[in-house]
């Protein structure tokens, strides 16, 4: 016989821990199963574990920067055992306390193991059945290895296994051009390694504006990371002293000692058994939902990477908010009431919100646009951190903020003064006319919307 629960929630990511702890206060008894580690990519092979790497990284980078700020350090050096320490113990702390957590919930009931659907209402997991009236789907996503010639001859990294490194690679070649990709290319270049990032696409970062594109490029090269554009024959080749790697026919190959493939995430949605549920994916594997986050089949929601609607830790807890206040609080939340934002975590990070200038321009309504280079922002200034822009979008008509790109120091912090104005509906004028504190990168925000200009 089945075991009975009143709830089972496949996956102890961002969402599904939290969902339990709403639910079991409500008095229902919740199966949580979890296949490898609690916590799910962010607290394992994502924001936790990566961000801290990140801090690490401009440690030393501030310290090699010691003499611009007359400061005298001496040689700096990089002991990556004591980083990947350092790094493990955060990341470790978290999980830990996470399946503290989920031990001591009443009513809840941790289950190790790989789960697949019997039919809509049941799944097994191992040698035993689970039967509940309701089911969250919370399976996340991993790293795409796309079928590159001769990328099955070679050892290759993905972002899970780069984090195990003890050792800085001599030089790290990382296919792909996007958010993890240049993540990690700042960080190893900065603990040492040489590094090359190849990219198929014209340019990185492609969803990005072609201004921030290009200026996240000149912060990248002026660190010494080669980047290569334009890569649209990859192949791979093992050499007796490293992995060649072509970008493109007639090239000549990039020898490195490491090759990290980061070039795109994928649902785990392959492996559970779908059909038997009647669960509807898409072309890509995504679970389909509604805006309300249920699938096809009415009593089984999927929350975080696997539902398509947004690749991040803050989505993914968002959809938690969002299934928990329409399921227990009588409050029907709704995935498009959100408004698109992000960070890339280079230094200095991109903090983004609502759509791109391209967006806008190809939706064909009128707009304005206002721009500050970081130069003109006494705090990064006198952090000797001037890198980088601001750039707001507004609805000419409306005066409604349609989107910002904040690429420089404390822009993944500012962009969230944007994004509360843009979530309240309220015109720009709301922070034009704000006095703001001083020397703050916030401040040049109200200066930047007073002097806006029609987007070209």
């Amino acid at each position: 016989m089945p075991e009975r629960f009143d709830a089972i929630i496949v996956g102890a990511g961002q969402a599904g821990p939290p969902l339990a702890g709403r639910l079991t206060a409500a008095g229902q008894t919740v199966a949580v199963i979890e296949r490898k580690l609690v916590g799910g990519t962010c607290v394992n092979y994502g924001c936790i574990p990566t961000k801290t790497l990140v801090a690490s990284a401009h440690a030393a980078h501030l310290a090699r920067r010691g003499g611009d700020f007359g400061i005298g350090t001496g040689d700096v050096s990089v002991d990556m055992a004591a980083v990947k320490a350092r790094k493990d113990k955060i990341s470790g702390g978290d999980r830990e306390g996470l399946e503290s957590w989920l031990a001591g919930m009443e009513g809840a009931t941790l289950i190790r193991g790989h789960a697949r659907f019997e039919d809509p209402h049941t799944l097994r997991v191992d040698d035993r059945l689970l039967e509940a009236d309701r089911i969250f789907l919370n399976v996340g996503g991993r790293a795409v290895v796309p079928d590159m010639p001769g990328l099955a001859d070679i050892d290759y990294l993905t972002n899970v296994g780069i984090l195990d490194l003890d050792v800085v690679p001599d030089h790290l070649v990382i296919i792909g051009g996007s958010y993890i990709a240049l993540e990690f290319a700042q960080m190893y270049r900065r603990f040492g390694a040489q590094v090359t990032v190849v990219e198929k696409g014209p340019r990185l970062t492609g969803r990005e504006d072609e201004d921030v594109s290009a200026a996240i490029k000149d912060i990248l090269e002026a660190e010494g990371i080669t980047v290569v554009v334009g890569a649209d024959a990859i192949s791979f080749a093992k050499r007796e002293n490293g992995i060649a790697v072509t970008p493109r026919e007639g090239a000549e190959p990039i020898v490195g000692s490491h090759v990290l493939i980061a070039v795109g995430r994928t649902p785990n949605t392959d492996d559970l058994g779908l059909d038997a549920a009647g669960v509807e994916t898409d072309s890509r594997g995504y679970v389909v939902v509604d805006d309300q986050l249920r699938t096809s089949v009415p009593h089984i929601w999927a929350m975080g990477d696997c539902n398509g609607k947004g690749a991040f830790t803050h989505t993914s807890y968002n959809d938690f908010e969002i299934v928990a206040a329409n399921l227990l609080d009588d409050d029907p939340r709704r995935v498009s009431d959100r408004i698109t934002t992000y960070a890339l975590y280079i230094d200095p990070p991109l903090g983004r919100a609502g759509m791109t200038a391209d967006e806008v321009r190809k939706s064909g309504r009128k707009a304005l646009v206002g721009t500050r280079p970081m130069t003109r922002v006494g705090r990064a200034v006198e952090k000797g951190e001037t890198q980088g822009f601001m750039k707001v979008v507004v609805d000419a008509e409306t005066k409604e903020i349609l989107g910002a790109s904040i690429l420089g120091v404390g822009g993944d912090e500012v962009v969230h003064l944007i994004l509360d104005v843009m979530t309240a509906k309220l015109p720009y004028t709301a922070i034009s006319r704000t006095m703001h504190i001083h020397p703050t990168v916030s401040e040049l925000v109200p200066t930047l919307l007073q002097d806006l200009t029609p987007l070209s």
